[in-house]
């Protein structure tokens, strides 16, 4: 981990999830995120401990468990304040309901992993902006997902944007509503800003290339959905073709992870009147709307 300043006040911790900082004064600070567990959690007070500071504040963009791993230990030692979006909160705050949410009832032992299981923390609704930070609301890549702002002009965007590795590599990534996703893509268009941190990437000062990589990436995957469901098809066979188009490899985690994905693009598509379904020998089929 690599502590690097991006403002007057604001600095982030270089990670797999990158980690926000805002100083709110010389000694306490707001940390944005806390990482995939415990030891990041640790890692990252060893680096606010060598500043002299003290972690007042936690804000979790949202609750998926590489974002809020580190919330227990932090929260434990420094007995800061927890916050985030209003559904997040009570994920956060019951981290069952992600493997469950995938799963859709008591999960499999196998789903109960650090990637997808956190330790529960104590987090509250954040309902307005605190200590000079903005929040922004960006829903899609998941339910109530937010992104903070510093008076240094620098945005934290959480999950708001899929990095070019992600597209490139896995070319499906998790997303809870392609609608709302959508939505925000066109909403960060309109955010200015001097520096964007994303989770998942390097920190840059312009996001304009990414946001088309993302709606072309998801635009692509509708049509492709789309061109799937010219004969009718189940679920199961959408997604065993999704996973060949994009020569994907099957294990639990995606399965379920890229499966609840592919099950949102479905809902697009029909919450749009695109595709409809139907049941023949007790078997659910997707179709395209007036198909026979």
């Amino acid at each position: 981990m690599e502590l690097i300043k991006l403002g007057e006040k604001t600095y982030y911790i270089k990670n797999n999830t990158n980690i926000g900082i805002y100083k709110i004064d010389d000694k306490n600070v707001i940390l944005i995120d806390t990482g995939n567990d415990k030891d990041a959690g640790k890692k990252i007070l060893k680096i606010i401990n060598e500043q002299n500071w003290f972690v007042k504040t936690i804000i979790n963009t949202h609750s998926h468990a590489d974002h809020i791993g580190g919330n227990n230990v932090i929260e434990a030692r420094c007995n800061c304040d927890i916050y985030s979006g209003k559904i997040e909160t009570s994920l956060i705050n019951n981290t069952i309901l992600e493997p469950i949410g995938l799963y859709g009832a008591s999960p499999l032992s196998s789903l109960k992993n650090k990637f997808l299981y956190a330790k529960e923390s104590n987090a509250k609704v954040i309902d307005n902006n605190i200590d000079n930070i903005e929040i922004i609301d960006l829903k899609g890549h998941s339910y109530d997902m937010i992104g903070v702002k510093t008076d240094d002009d620098v945005i934290f965007l959480g999950d708001a944007l899929a990095s070019e590795n992600t597209i490139n590599k896995y070319h499906i990534f998790y997303l809870y509503d392609v609608k709302e996703y959508l939505n925000t893509l066109q909403k960060l268009k309109t955010l200015k800003a001097k520096k964007y941190v994303l989770s998942h990437s390097e920190v840059t000062e312009n996001i304009s290339e990414l946001i088309k990589a993302n709606e072309n990436k998801i635009n692509e995957i509708i049509n492709n959905i789309y061109k799937i469901l010219e004969n009718k098809k189940t679920y199961e066979d959408v997604l065993k073709e999704i996973f060949d188009i994009y020569n994907l490899n099957m294990n639990v985690n995606q399965y379920y992870l890229v499966g609840a994905s592919i099950k949102a693009y479905l809902s697009c598509l029909y919450n749009d009147d695109k595709i409809t379904y139907e049941f023949i020998n007790n078997k659910m089929y997707y179709k395209i709307k007036g198909d026979k």
